[in-house]
């Protein structure tokens, strides 16, 4: 982290900053914290606290209490700011914005009490999460009672270390005090994550205290949410250019693309802010935005990854500035995913192929197609396949769909032949795979389609192995110029 001799971020040190920086536009003294966020990482940072941010100049009662779970830093950076910190919006002209949302941030392990009053506050009307998946500590579909969190936090369960055990303790501390529960809205990027989550507090609280089991079941709601906003990582470089800008130091800004969504399931037992007038997207079809997200973003991404790497391309930029791969993805998305994706109501698939176009092109974002390229037994399966399946069922055209799918088992032979091992859980079985393989297309296909966890249930289906040989064939000996005939060729 580099050194900085400016006076440092603070609330005195706002209204002298560049007339360009935004800044909050609400007396943050006046605010109320009603807000509890556990994983106090750049993402919330960027995402929900903005959010937040825009919210409290009309509704000052909800503002956050960050609680970082393992880590002080995130505390030791911002305290001093008094939780001031920059969001730097990416674009051709990045702009600047200090947000002023987060009131305080406590480090749990060394401050759980206090985390535990808080949450036992009657003030605070929400907990969010944004901890990863790992940080559910889920086995499965189930809560891992094996996990040594876990296993310390039943064990003591009113010191808690796991975001699970903190989530109980406050609840069975507000039901003990016999003040309303706070809803529960996980922000995590995994499927059904509510569900998920109220599945894991209950399994919890049901070896603790089956009455506190029953009243959390009852009484406390967890809604499902989709978010979505590219964040890159803060390096020095950032915090360099902030600090030139702000001409104070701010320890910890954040950095995210310009576009951003988040969808909520109206699911809240103790209120909630009005989210939709800042822009959030209320909605009981989460799963429907989840499932667009995966087909029309992250497909496409899977497809610039593979046929972008065989063309020798670094980056998602690079790629969209290569007409012959630029053109051939944005039909992908229109042509072939679009007439297979079941839009929520309002959804306007063909808009958010535009915007997702643009994301792309966005040259302050650069993302390595080589860290896309990872673990492409777990991606193709839901970015790709499940479209190629529906669009079966609907007897319409996969041609389009199977080159990527083509394009990754290519990658895959590729990095086999250049002795380069995948970053993939499967490695060992493909890479043993990619270096039989010989060229041709039949035999080099069933061997790949042989992978049960990745291609069944249609492996078996003649018109996807017919479809999937024609267009392993067509990218040939998967070199920069034969992957540029196919896509040009592609029909």
């Amino acid at each position: 982290m580099t050194q900085s001799n400016l006076p440092r971020l603070d609330p005195s040190k706002l209204p002298a900053l560049p007339n360009a920086v935004a800044r909050p536009a609400y007396d943050r003294a006046a605010t109320q914290i009603g807000i509890v966020h556990i994983g106090v990482g750049a993402f919330h940072r960027a995402h929900q606290a903005v959010y937040i941010d825009d919210l409290l100049a009309a509704e000052p009662r909800w503002a956050i209490s960050g609680v970082s779970l393992n880590s002080r830093d995130v505390r030791d950076a911002l305290q001093p700011q008094d939780g001031l910190y920059t969001l730097a919006l990416l674009g051709v002209t990045p702009q600047l914005r200090v947000i002023g949302s987060i009131r305080e941030v406590l480090a749990a392990r060394e401050q759980g009490e206090q985390v535990l009053q808080r949450l036992a506050d009657p003030h605070v009307r929400i907990v969010m999460l944004t901890i990863t998946e790992k940080g559910y500590c889920l086995i499965g579909e189930n809560l891992d009672l094996a996990h040594p969190d876990i296993v310390h936090d039943l064990a003591s369960s009113q010191t808690p270390v796991s975001a699970i055990g903190y989530l109980v303790e406050g609840l069975r501390r507000r039901r003990e005090e016999d003040l309303a529960p706070y809803t529960v809205l996980s922000c995590d990027n995994l499927a059904d994550n509510g569900g998920k989550l109220r599945r894991a507090v209950l399994q919890f609280a049901e070896k603790l205290d089956e009455e506190l089991a029953l009243w959390i079941a009852g009484n406390v709601t967890f809604p499902r949410s989709m978010v979505d906003s590219i964040t890159p990582a803060t390096d020095d470089a950032l915090r360099e250019r902030v600090d030139a800008r702000l001409g104070v130091h701010d320890a910890w800004p954040v950095q995210r693309e310009r576009y951003t969504q988040w969808v909520i399931e109206d699911a809240f037992c103790n209120g909630r802010p009005a989210f939709e007038r800042v822009g959030v997207t209320i909605s009981d079809e989460i799963a429907g935005y989840d499932r667009a997200k995966l087909r029309l973003l992250n497909a496409p991404h899977s497809a610039l990854a593979y046929l972008g790497s065989l063309l020798e391309i670094e980056t998602v930029t690079q790629a969209m500035a290569t007409p012959v791969l630029a053109q051939f993805v944005e039909r992908l998305m229109r042509e072939a995913i679009v007439p297979n994706v079941i839009a929520p109501r309002g959804f306007d698939a063909q808009a958010y192929v535009s915007a997702i176009l643009e994301r792309f092109r966005n040259p302050a974002i650069q993302h390595r197609l080589a860290q896309i390229a990872w673990d492409g037994s777990q991606k193709i399966p839901v970015r790709l396949l499940g479209t190629i399946s529906d669009a079966l069922t609907a007897e319409r055209s996969i041609d389009l769909l199977c080159l990527p799918v083509a394009g990754w088992l290519q990658f895959v032979r590729r990095q086999a032949r250049n002795g380069v091992a995948l970053v993939d859980p499967l490695d060992a079985s493909l890479s043993s795979i990619g270096r039989a393989c010989t060229g041709d297309a039949q035999a080099d296909v069933a061997a790949f389609l042989a992978l049960d966890t990745v291609f069944a249930p249609i492996s078996g289906d003649a018109r996807f192995v017919q479809a999937l040989q024609n267009a392993y064939a067509a990218l040939g000996d998967g070199t920069p110029d034969a992957v540029s005939r196919a896509l040009q060729d592609a029909r």
